[in-house]
C-alpha cells in the first residue's frame, strides 16, 4: 500500500525560501501570485494491506522522523 505524507511549516513560522519563490515568481511576471510555503513530500510504500494500520504507521514515522512537530505540520493521503 502506497501512502503519502506531506509536512509544511505552521502557518506562524517563518517560511524565508517560501518567501524566496514567492518573490522570484513575481518578478518573472507572475504578479497575481499572494503567497507561497514550500514543505516536503514523501511517498511511503508499507507491506500492509490494512488501512487504518497502514495510516497509523505512518503517522507514527511522521511524528517520530519526518516532521519536527514545534514547526512543522503534516497530512497523510491514502493512495
Amino acid at each position: 500500500m502506497k501512502i503519502s505524507a506531506t509536512v509544511t511549516l505552521k502557518k506562524d513560522v517563518l517560511d524565508p525560501q517560501g518567501k524566496v519563490v514567492s518573490q522570484t515568481l513575481k518578478n518573472m511576471g507572475y504578479k497575481n501570485i499572494i503567497n507561497v510555503r514550500q514543505g516536503k513530500y514523501f511517498q511511503i510504500e508499507l507491506n500492509e494491506t490494512n488501512k487504518e494500520k497502514a495510516k497509523k504507521i505512518v503517522e507514527e514515522i511522521s511524528k517520530k522522523l519526518l516532521t519536527n512537530i514545534v514547526i512543522e505540520d503534516y497530512t497523510i493521503n491514502l493512495e
